[in-house]
């Protein structure tokens, strides 16, 4: 089976871990490196959660490196609304037996596409900061990404502000320079990842797959859950990363439009807001791939099966 080299771009957050095992354990894609960027909570602790949540998985033979600790042009927004103040709240976390290297996030990322024969898929689940970095300072790499997917924005409203989805909000100006680079690029936004929901079914599922991985995943659902049941109203909450991994994971899973799409970074009250042409009002040559439909139960399925590889 050919497989698809992917560099996982991550601030984990809950819904990161579960996009990690979901990438390491489907048979599609071959993990070449993760990196992290400051997000849902800290550099530190994105960076420190990547590690734990490979050590989990019984993965140790994938580069981890840190990038940007903030936005290219505002101060850091976090998260720990949702995840915790070390940005996985719920389970104790182990002492990750992963090493960090030494290398930056966008060395990383620039090794493995050169040592690459195939072009590269970036798989990004936190703000786009680290992949805007490399577009603008290696655009002679372009033509070695493969394409970029990206959690992030919606057709619809947000969730950080009445407009804008998170990861969004937090650096809109990081996704407006990948917009403007030509890659391949898609969204996965707030309208399609809140049907991805941890129901009670799923996490049950999930648990009674009885390895290292799912045991560890119960108190890390059951807290996501609560504190998504307290914020929004949602006490099933929404795995919203994955859903970006499943874009190649799980192709079929996945529906996806192309049209034009934008994002403000001036508006008052709008920043970060996505501005997604579905009708083609504008008049806009279309610029990236927009999810638009899951295949809920495919998806579920393909996370399970790849977490009952993992250890």
């Amino acid at each position: 089976m050919s497989t698809i080299p992917v560099i996982v771009d991550c601030d984990p957050g809950h819904d990161d871990v579960v996009a990690l095992w979901l990438a390491l354990g489907n048979p599609t894609i071959d993990v070449r490196g993760v990196t992290t960027v400051g997000g849902n909570v800290p550099l530190p602790l994105t960076t420190m959660n990547a590690r734990v949540a490979l050590t989990v998985a019984g993965v140790n033979d994938v580069p981890i490196a840190a990038g940007a600790s903030g936005p290219l042009e505002r101060e850091l927004e976090t998260a720990e609304w949702i995840h915790g103040e070390n940005g996985l709240g719920g389970p104790e976390l182990p002492t990750p037996t992963m090493t960090l290297d030494e290398r930056s996030a966008q060395q990383l990322m620039v090794d493995v596409i050169e040592a690459s024969t195939e072009p590269i898929a970036i798989v990004a689940t936190g703000p786009i900061t680290n992949v805007a970095i490399l577009l603008r300072d290696r655009p002679d790499l372009m033509s070695r990404i493969r394409e970029v997917v990206w959690m992030g924005g919606s057709t619809e409203r947000g969730n950080a502000t009445p407009y804008a989805e998170f990861n969004a909000l937090v650096d809109p100006e990081a996704l407006a320079l990948v917009l403007e680079s030509g890659v391949k690029f898609t969204m996965v936004g707030l309208n399609v990842t809140h049907q991805a929901l941890l129901t009670a079914e799923v996490r049950e599922r999930i648990i009674a797959i009885g390895n290292n991985t799912s045991r560890f995943s119960d108190d890390l659902m059951r807290f996501f859950c609560d504190t998504n049941e307290t914020v929004y109203g949602m006490p099933d909450g929404p795995l919203h990363d994955p859903v970006a991994v499943a874009v190649l994971a799980a192709p079929e899973t996945v529906e996806v439009v192309h049209v034009r799409l934008d994002v403000e970074t001036k508006g008052t009250h709008t920043a970060g807001a996505t501005s997604v042409d579905l009708h083609g009002l504008l008049d806009r040559e279309p610029n990236a791939y927009v999810a638009v439909g899951l295949d809920v139960d495919g998806f579920w399925n393909a996370v399970v099966d790849a977490i009952k590889t993992l250890d």
